[in-house]
């Protein structure tokens, strides 16, 4: 797995393109933050939470947000984002983490576990943090994409692959960890959680047309992610 810190070459073309994108700024974070639903006065931990987009509009809808990010780059830049009112810390999801058991009403976990091969540990310390009852939110590769362009490959085995993309201009390698679902739900179970919500979502009515892939025409049939919610038992 790449260093979250890997990041720190390239955290502000990437903030720069995630405020704009069909993938993020019209799909995943849209799609996070219904899933949320009503988040005022809960204790809310956005983990992995980059430059501080999905933070900020947590707390803009009256939640009470802390979030870390492995990248200091893009920790610092999620600082400059939300000010002096949101403790924003630099962590490694794979250490324990700077909060105590049962701290936080919910997490976020937006495009995060993807990139572990392994999330015995990351699941555990995020099952920490939350309260019983609480809930877990997060987005992660949907396993049919890695599929579709590598058909060859075998869809149950655990595959490293690395993807390069352009952000801002700019060039970059991402390096991700493809799983089959039965092997994502069985994660959540073996580490306390139950599963809430499975979803697919299409994108959001606002997103600009331009946007949009040549000939998609049906907001159903656009694939990117898969989106969980899991209670704390």
């Amino acid at each position: 797995m790449q260093q979250p810190d890997h990041y720190d070459s390239f955290a502000a073309d990437y903030s720069a393109e995630n405020e704009k994108s069909l993938a993020n700024a019209y799909y995943e974070r849209p799609a996070v933050l219904s899933l949320a639903g009503e988040v005022k006065g809960r204790r809310v931990l956005d983990a992995g939470c980059g430059s501080g987009p999905l933070a900020a509009e947590l707390r803009a809808r009256g939640a009470v947000v802390s979030a870390f990010d492995g990248s200091p780059a893009m920790a610092e830049l999620a600082r400059e984002r939300l000010g002096a009112g949101v403790d924003v810390q630099v962590a490694d999801l794979t250490q324990r983490l700077p909060y105590a058991d049962g701290e936080f009403d919910d997490v976020v976990v937006s495009l995060v576990l993807h990139y572990f091969r392994d999330w015995t540990g990351p699941l555990a310390e995020l099952r920490r943090v939350v309260k019983k009852g609480g809930r877990l939110i997060l987005s992660v590769n949907h396993p049919i994409v890695y599929q579709a362009f590598n058909p060859e490959a075998d869809y149950f085995a655990p595959k490293e692959f690395t993807e390069d993309y352009l952000f801002n201009g700019r060039r970059a390698e991402l390096t991700y960890w493809h799983r089959p679902l039965h092997a994502m739900t069985d994660a959540f179970t073996k580490a306390g959680f139950r599963l809430s919500v499975l979803s697919e979502p299409p994108y959001s009515p606002d997103t600009p047309r331009d946007l949009l892939p040549p000939g998609l025409t049906d907001e159903k049939a656009f694939v990117c992610f898969l989106f969980f919610v899991l209670e704390a038992e």
